[in-house]
């Protein structure tokens, strides 16, 4: 099983939605329209609190990189 790692080659922001395409083997740019409309539909407010908890909590791949080394 593959982990979740925010991207630091396919980054827009955080690199959160780029990590999640590498797992889920997905085009990061569908995972972000479709971020953009959930955020539409739920008024932005909770799409932004959840994006910002997963910045904080996933970590980035180079950071794991330097530790595994």
């Amino acid at each position: 099983m593959k982990r979740l790692y925010r991207s630091t080659r396919d980054r827009k922001i955080a690199g959160i939605l780029g990590g999640m395409g590498e797992v889920l083997d997905v085009d990061p740019t569908i995972l972000r329209i479709g971020c953009i409309l959930l955020g539409l539909i739920t008024v932005v407010f909770p799409f932004v609190i959840t994006y910002l908890i997963a910045w904080w909590l996933i970590p980035e791949d180079r950071e794991v990189r330097r530790r595994d080394e």
